[in-house]
């Protein structure tokens, strides 16, 4: 077979098999390190020998077209991150805050069916070890009392928790989910490095790394048998419900410490795909020992929570005080057996690197096995003879703190000089408690694609081990495969690393479980509404009300720059109604020249307020500051909205600071440039409202974000109506157009009055008109009925609101286009500027009592915590 392609590169390996080609485009691995493509240790050298037999199956599966099209695929790989919003934050990343999109290699590191054997029985051993271990700890002390643990490494650790002692969890299953950091030896050997249990994360990711990378290479997935996934996470729901009080009924809430977590995404991620109510410590509160969702219907139970935040973060009455993030009281619901709390607290030790050393040990004692998947050799130097025996290897070594929070970093012994080793071991032997000591191992090297080459990059498993019930696990097949930034040999994400799917080959068959075809389909599910926490429904009032404000700024500020263009106007009354709405609402600063004193400086100034505040903590008010708090409160909310949602509001918050940008680089920008960047988020907003409108469940969180949306636009519009009758703007034909263009029914107003331009037809049109979405009378409808509806799945109160509010079917046109002269000659129009008045009064009040009937009851000073 010859490779027909007009590339340079794939055009000169011609006749052979595509794994004859993806041999000779490869790379070698490292001297010393296990070469994955090969399956054999690499001399760093060569690239003979034939590819290991899953990897031959693979590139046979791709075929020649599947292999010459390797470019198209890792980029359209990328831009499926892009569009799909994952995002990971890297610890040391210089700009605060960003997210960076989710780093993810085009190739998958392939598991044999022999590999994953030996994996799973291990995992699945060292799953019920540390079960076993978490229950003496915290129960006899068997192994302290015997000696087999230090004291200091277990009670002198500040997440052991004595709070914690004498608690035994629901069906004694202490780790619902546990995660072992794997690495392949040399010489085929799995070795574990390290294990997670308070919060692991990964499992998010590494379902979003399973279905692009399965996109990508559809016919080699299906191929070669690669286990799925979905039946290990539906095994952890149900376990979670069996052992959980409420059985079968139990309320299962996943805990996230917010937006700005680092992993935010697959928190949000893992929510909406498991079908969880994703919340806040301040959505939840504690009651006679039991724990509420606060939701617009009241407080509701939750049975199960499983946290993705660290154990000291769970409860400032217990652990740390200063924790904002935590429930007041969650430990007390704990010891009193009302919650199912995955994993439960306490287990921080067994992070520890020093425990692995005592583990093989601990293992014959406890499960009377020796330990089938061996940790690397460990030494915690607390103990004396642990440190002499090492101090002499820590060339070969890796020194890793003992303890969280020391300020220590990990130092890989070969890349230290020879004075810096002596420092260490000074620090060592000041300190030995807080340093442990682990075995240097050549991690193994699996093919990534990079310069349409085949790379090798080292690469570490993180496994999981899911509870499916009372102390059972099963072994989620496959994992988060971390690798290593090229050049280096450490494999971990807050480095800058970057990860690859893993997949897990099986002999038997392949589970074809899907959570969507598994979910519930009784009546009684069919018509369960999802909760609304009090969180979330402020969060969606405020996206509809920045949604609104963004779009409404934008629309004044087109019309100011259209109508002046950098120009004197011809009409003063115009230019003295722009001048004030366009303060009023924020587009400039008090201190700038009206328009009347300078066209010019006016609108450049307006100009370079578009721009959202170099400092995200700055106030502001313009365009560009509404887009971003758009953003962010999307992002509050983000497992609520559609993928395609998202994408449009990170586009428009984005793309419009990046024009914003261009514009203030340029000193000679003139206003077609600005109306350019206005007229492109303009866009993207529209489609934002369609989504709004049109692809969002009319439960009780949107008709709050509806509600809101609402309230902005009658504030705002009857503001400037008020405005315009003040500044007499509405006598001319400049200022008419100006008014009705604000309303944005310009269109509607021609087809139906061609050129009549008198209040009669405004007021009708924009006041009273039921037809017109942009009239007072159609916002004032619309709030009533979402009030209304409200009431019947929140508080009756809203029903009261309701009824407060201006009723349009009273409004009479023709009092309200009555018009007299005042004694300065100039036309007033009493009855409708009342009106006007009476409808902002009444926009402010509803805001107020939606945020007193709904938001307020979150405030901490609220909860009573019980006996």
């Amino acid at each position: 077979m010859n490779l027909d392609t007009s590339d340079s590169l794939f055009g000169t390996l011609g006749p052979g098999t595509p794994g004859d080609w993806a041999s000779s485009l490869s790379i070698p691995a490292s001297a010393g390190h296990r070469d994955e493509l090969r399956g054999a240790i690499s001399d760093g050298t060569t690239t003979d020998g034939g590819l290991a037999d899953p990897w031959g199956q693979f590139f046979e599966h791709i075929g020649a077209d599947g292999f010459t099209d390797l470019n198209r695929r890792a980029e359209n790989l990328q831009r499926q991150i892009r569009d799909n919003g994952v995002t990971y934050n890297v610890y040391a990343d210089t700009d605060k805050g960003l997210k960076r999109p989710w780093a993810l290699d085009l190739f998958p590191m392939i598991i044999s069916p022999t590999d994953w054997a030996k994996i799973e029985t291990g995992v699945l051993q060292r799953a019920r070890l540390n079960n076993r271990i978490m229950a003496d700890l915290y129960g006899e002390r068997d192994l302290l009392r015997r000696a087999m643990l230090p004291a200091a490494l277990v009670q002198g650790h500040p997440g052991y928790l004595r709070s914690m002692q004498g608690v035994r969890p629901p069906g004694d299953t202490w780790l619902n989910i546990m995660a072992f950091d794997l690495a392949h030896g040399p010489d085929g050997q799995w070795w574990v490095v390290g294990q997670r249990t308070q919060a692991p994360s990964g499992l998010g990711y590494l379902l979003e790394n399973r279905i692009a990378i399965s996109r990508q290479f559809p016919k080699p997935f299906v191929g070669m048998k690669v286990q799925r996934l979905a039946a290990s996470y539906q095994a952890l729901i149900e376990g979670i419900k069996q052992m959980a009080p409420e059985g079968e009924n139990a309320r299962i809430a996943l805990l996230t410490s917010g937006p700005h977590n680092e992993t935010y995404f697959e928190h949000a991620y893992l929510a909406r795909y498991l079908g969880l109510t994703l919340v806040e410590g301040n959505d939840l509160t504690v009651r006679d020992q039991r724990l509420y969702l606060k939701t617009l219907k009241g407080l509701e139970p939750v049975h199960a929570l499983i946290k993705r935040m660290d154990d000291e973060w769970l409860d400032p009455l217990e652990l740390r005080s200063d924790s904002k993030l935590g429930i007041p009281g969650l430990l007390q619901v704990l010891r009193a057996g009302n919650l199912l709390l995955a994993n439960s607290p306490g287990s921080a030790p067994l992070e520890s690197s020093a425990l692995l050393g005592f583990l093989p040990a601990i293992s014959r004692h406890l499960l009377g096995e020796e330990l089938s998947l061996p940790s690397l050799n460990t030494w915690w130097c607390g103990e004396d003879a642990a440190l002499r025996e090492v101090l002499p290897l820590l060339r070969k070594s890796v020194i890793k703190p003992s303890y969280p929070r020391s300020g220590l970093d990990t130092a890989m012994g070969q890349s230290l000089t020879s004075r810096e080793l002596d420092e260490w071991a000074g620090r060592m032997l000041r300190h030995p408690d807080d340093y442990t000591v682990q075995s240097w191992l050549p991690l193994s090297q699996t093919p990534t694609w990079a310069e349409r080459r085949l790379m090798p990059r080292s690469a570490m498993l993180r496994v999981f081990a899911l509870a499916d019930g009372p102390q059972s696990w099963r072994v989620l097949p496959g994992a988060l495969v971390r690798l290593a930034p090229r050049g280096q040999l450490i494999a971990a994400m807050q480095r800058g690393g970057s990860s690859a799917d893993c997949w897990v080959m099986t002999e038997g068959q392949v589970d074809h479980t899907s959570l969507l075809r598994s979910a519930p389909t009784t009546l009684a599910m069919a018509h369960q509404e999802r909760p609304v926490t009090s969180r979330a429904a402020e969060n969606l009032f405020w996206l509809g009300r920045y949604t609104e404000r963004a779009e409404t700024g934008i629309r004044l500020a087109k019309i100011v720059l259209e109508h002046m263009d950098g120009e004197e106007p011809d009409s003063p009354a115009l230019t003295a109604w722009l001048s004030a709405v366009a303060e009023e609402n924020s587009l400039v600063l008090p201190d700038v020249p009206s328009a009347l004193q300078s066209a010019r400086v006016f609108t450049r100034s307006l100009v370079a307020s578009l721009s959202p505040p170099a400092d995200a903590e700055t106030p502001s008010f313009s365009v560009g500051y509404n887009l971003s708090a758009l953003r962010g409160t999307a992002a509050q909310v983000r497992e609520r909205l559609s993928q395609e949602h998202w994408n449009l509001i990170e586009r428009a918050a984005s793309g419009f600071a990046n024009d914003c940008a261009i514009l203030s680089a340029e000193s000679d920008f003139g206003n077609a440039d600005a109306l350019g960047a206005l007229n492109s988020a303009s866009e993207l907003l529209a489609a934002i409202t369609g989504s709004q409108t049109d692809r969002m469940v009319r439960d009780s969180g949107w008709r709050l974000l509806s509600i809101g949306r609402h309230i902005e636009r009658l504030s705002t519009l009857t503001r400037a109506l008020q405005l315009g009758i003040k500044h007499g703007c509405l006598n001319d034909t400049a200022g008419f157009e100006a008014m009705v263009a604000l309303f944005d029914s310009t269109i509607t107003f021609h087809a139906r009055y061609q050129q009549r331009r008198d209040m009669v037809a405004l007021v009708d049109l924009l006041v009273i008109d039921r037809d017109n979405p942009r009239s007072l009378g159609w916002v004032l409808q619309t709030l009533r009925a979402r009030l209304s509806k409200l009431s019947q799945s929140a508080k009756a109160q809203d029903a009261v609101l309701a009824l407060e509010l201006p009723d349009p079917d009273i409004w009479v046109l023709a009092d309200l286009s009555y018009w007299q002269r005042d004694p300065e000659g100039r036309r007033t129009y009493q009855a409708l500027s009342e009106l006007l008045t009476h409808c902002e009064q009444a926009a402010g009040h509803l805001s107020d009592e939606i945020t007193r009937l709904h938001f307020s009851h979150s405030d901490r000073r609220n909860q009573s915590l019980g006996a």
